[in-house]
């Protein structure tokens, strides 16, 4: 059986212990390789390969990482059948999904931050009549950790590594133990692409142990971590004692505000996609979906009809629009949560059931599921399910709606289907979140801030605001 290793120094490597985990094919439920189960000793290796490499990858010039970078996006898109297969065997993705959406981005990111580097500049202020200049340096911090989620593995494992790596830093990443195929083979690419050995360490493992000992790690100056709202928390009492760096990208219970005066048939298809975009299993996906009391009922009809027509299936077969939850406990979690949702009064208008796929019986796969609520304070509404399911409520007045989008612990996206280009001023400013999206939705642009309020998460990323958190402003005053 095949064992996916870390890769510490420019080799693959066995974990140190010896002890491996079991990786399991979501579409069937079947164990179909191991990986590395590492610990803190491991995380020192590549720690200090890192600080060894850090002296001469900080100081190369801005045109070789660009160049580096640039090759590595070329590789990720010669890859991309393999990686894209690879994507969807780990996650249960839809193929049609990984070939079209996370393995194009993995290598966007790359690309994106390969110019964004040699685009970032300092700043310098003149002091008029004191003879004196001010100039800012945006130095590297050292050696920095990035922690990933499997949801969209190599996606986000690359949104972080592009950046730092652009900035002169170097890396000890970590995947998720549940997705770690594509980081796996991600490193077999680093070579090919010239990336000095040392500049990035990918350490496979689990978060209480190998994520862990990267937090708590004396010298790494800067934590990048994407997931859970508790995780995040638990990351943050570790580090901020330690006076680390720290962006945290953690969850979402979005908003979507439909107004009777939108693009109805533009809207309908979105809402489908946001709501169901593999498998919900994505931070962003809308999941309280508020309809204006006027459109309520036929939105109602015509969003469950198009619901109804979703395949939930095979990940590699063509038909597919779901393909399978990314593994057993998170199936039995989100099963929870709409058991819990109809004893609380929610009532549950389709799906809700596992679903068995010929062939694939032992497989992860629900029905997509569309619940009713009358109360927004119940479970269902505040809690991060994190999978195929979507919540819809009524409203009669655009105060009502911005009140119902707001009563929530998170602050992550929202979306708003209008034509009134004054409500659209006015709700975009008075949303609770860091991302809105006006007639669209997840239609990004590399160079925004990416990040959300409350307890969504601290700091931005993307763009140059990634490349500003991987790096310490120091200012230097030169009279003359």
């Amino acid at each position: 059986m095949q064992k996916l290793n870390n890769y510490i120094n420019g080799r693959n490597c066995d974990p140190l212990d010896g002890n491996w985990l079991d990786n399991y094919n979501p579409s069937n439920g079947q164990v179909y390789s191991l990986v590395a189960d590492s610990n803190a000793a491991d995380v020192e290796n590549a720690y200090q390969a890192a600080k060894k490499a850090y002296p001469e990858w900080s100081n190369s010039t801005l045109e070789h990482r660009s160049q580096i970078l640039m090759c590595l996006a070329n590789l990720i898109e010669k890859n991309l059948d393999r990686l894209a297969a690879a994507e969807a065997t780990d996650n249960g993705k839809p193929l049609s999904l990984a070939k079209t959406v996370d393995i194009p981005r993995a290598s966007a990111n790359f690309r994106f931050f390969a110019h964004a580097i040699t685009q970032f500049s300092s700043e310098s202020h003149e002091s008029a009549g004191l003879d004196t200049i001010n100039f800012t340096l945006r130095q590297p911090l050292g050696v920095v950790g990035c922690i990933s989620p499997w949801n969209l593995p190599l996606y986000l494992f690359t949104w972080k590594i592009a950046p730092a790596i652009a900035a002169g830093n170097c890396v000890v990443a970590k995947p998720s133990e549940v997705t770690p195929m594509t980081a796996y083979l991600l490193s077999e690419l680093l070579t090919e692409a010239g990336l000095p050995n040392g500049v990035l360490n990918i350490i496979q493992g689990t978060g209480p142990s190998a994520g862990q000992a990267i937090v708590q790690h004396p010298k790494i100056k800067a934590i990048s971590f994407t997931g859970g709202t508790k995780t995040g928390e638990h990351i943050a009492r570790t580090a901020a004692p330690m006076f680390k760096k720290l962006s945290l990208e953690l969850g979402g219970k979005n908003p979507n505000l439909i107004f009777a005066d939108c693009d109805y048939d533009a809207m309908l298809t979105t809402t489908v996609r946001s709501s169901f975009a593999n498998q919900g299993q994505i931070c962003l996906c809308g999941s309280r979906i508020y309809v204006e009391d006027s459109l309520y009922e036929k939105f109602k009809v015509d969003f469950l009809e198009k619901v109804s027509k979703l395949t939930v299936g095979d990940p590699f077969s063509n038909d597919t629009n779901l393909g399978a939850l990314v593994s057993r406990p998170h199936l039995e979690k989100v099963q929870s949560f709409i058991d819990r949702a109809v004893e609380d009064g929610a009532s549950l208008l389709f799906g809700g059931k596992k679903v068995t796929v010929p062939g694939l019986e032992k497989g992860y796969y629900l029905q997509p599921t569309v619940m009713e609520v009358t109360d927004n304070s119940c479970s269902i509404q505040q809690e991060e399910v994190f999978g195929p399911v979507v919540t819809l409520m009524k409203f009669s007045s655009e105060g009502e709606a911005l009140e119902l989008a707001n009563q929530s612990k998170y602050g992550l996206s929202a979306t708003i289907w209008t034509s009134d280009l004054n409500r659209t001023m006015r709700l975009s400013k008075q949303l609770e979140a860091g991302i809105v999206w006006v007639n669209t939705w997840l239609n990004r642009d590399l160079r925004t801030p990416f990040g959300g309020v409350k307890n969504s998460g601290m700091g931005r990323e993307g763009g140059l605001e990634a490349l500003r958190f991987f790096t310490e402003p120091k200012n230097i005053c030169i009279k003359y």
